[in-house]
């Protein structure tokens, strides 16, 4: 009885620390400046791991780059991160990402993603905040040469670069995105 109140409680802290992440999308000038420098360079990271990653950012209708994105878990798992959205090479607004997932899984991890777009119709549903990924179902580690291969699935393609931490995970859940235009 008592691990199941410890569960609980872990579980209303996780859910409280994520609720209050996410409250309030509004971000301020300058947290707005940090995402689009970082994204800028995490952009140069996906190229530096994959120099055939230039074509997707090239020949994409749009795509998205989370920087930064955190990630923790002890059973029951989140992720947030800020990114920024670009149609046909042109900055166009900000993006939140957020995942929940539960299954066996501890630890903690920072990662960069980027989510391009195939189409305009894709892009929109996006813009719409109609798209959501299955959990690692659909994301590719930006590594060299892994690019070549990937493909769109739904008119959406995932690549993500770990950063640090240690993830040991079994899990189920989604990513889901919000977009805010300029």
């Amino acid at each position: 009885m008592k691990e199941i109140n410890f569960n609980k409680n872990w579980l209303f802290v996780l859910i409280s620390v994520l609720c209050f992440s996410f409250a309030g999308h509004a971000q301020s000038k300058k947290k707005i400046e940090e995402v689009r420098e970082d994204a800028k360079v995490a952009k140069e990271e996906f190229l530096k791991a994959d120099w055939k990653m230039e074509k997707h950012f090239n020949e994409s209708y749009g795509y998205v780059i989370f920087p930064n994105v955190g990630k923790g878990a002890v059973g029951i798992g989140g992720a947030a991160g800020n990114g920024v959205a670009y149609e046909q090479g042109q900055e166009i607004g900000m993006a939140k990402l957020t995942q929940l997932s539960i299954g066996f899984q501890w630890g903690g991890q920072a990662y960069r993603e980027v989510v391009f777009f195939q189409n305009k119709e894709a892009m929109d549903n996006f813009k719409g905040n109609n798209v959501e990924l299955a959990a690692q179902a659909s994301a590719v580690a930006a590594t060299a040469g892994a690019s070549a291969d990937a493909n769109y699935k739904d008119g959406v393609m995932v690549f993500t670069m770990q950063k640090g931490g240690l993830m040991y995970e079994a899990s189920v859940g989604g990513q889901k995105f919000k977009f805010e235009p300029f």
